[in-house]
């Protein structure tokens, strides 16, 4: 089997999914797709190419997904070009700063990490100037 990314998919939780979807929409400047699959409620992240490129979600899908600032997996979201252009925004749209912009190394760039409105621990990564 062979693969270019690691990740294929990712689903962040939502107790509210419109209060969630604005807070991203608010922290990245883009727009989500809404999507109501029998109850199963969906904001789903802009992807150029669903077939060969990483997609996410929000997820409001009752006792299936559950938010948490300090357990299970950490996903990093793409804040090119400078992790603190999000992190600038996090606080007025709600969410809180838990780790401020900070560099992983000269080759691997920089870090930030927030809570969401829906009370998920999210990160955000940013690839050193060079490779922009």
């Amino acid at each position: 089997m062979t693969f270019k990314n690691a990740i294929s998919w990712f689903e962040i939780p939502a107790v509210e999914i419109e209060r969630a979807q604005h807070f991203y929409e608010t922290i990245f400047d883009m727009k989500m797709e809404f999507m109501d699959f029998d109850g199963y409620k969906m904001a789903m992240f802009p992807i150029e190419d669903p077939m060969n490129g990483v997609g996410g979600a929000l997820c409001q899908i009752s006792d299936f997904h559950q938010p948490s600032a300090n357990s299970g997996t950490m996903i990093y979201l793409n804040a090119n070009p400078d992790v603190s252009l999000v992190l600038n925004k996090v606080e007025a749209a709600g969410g809180k700063v838990i780790s401020p912009k900070t560099e992983i190394s000269p080759e691997y760039g920089y870090m930030g990490v927030f809570l969401d409105t829906e009370g998920n621990r999210v990160a955000l990564h940013s690839v050193p100037e060079k490779y922009l």
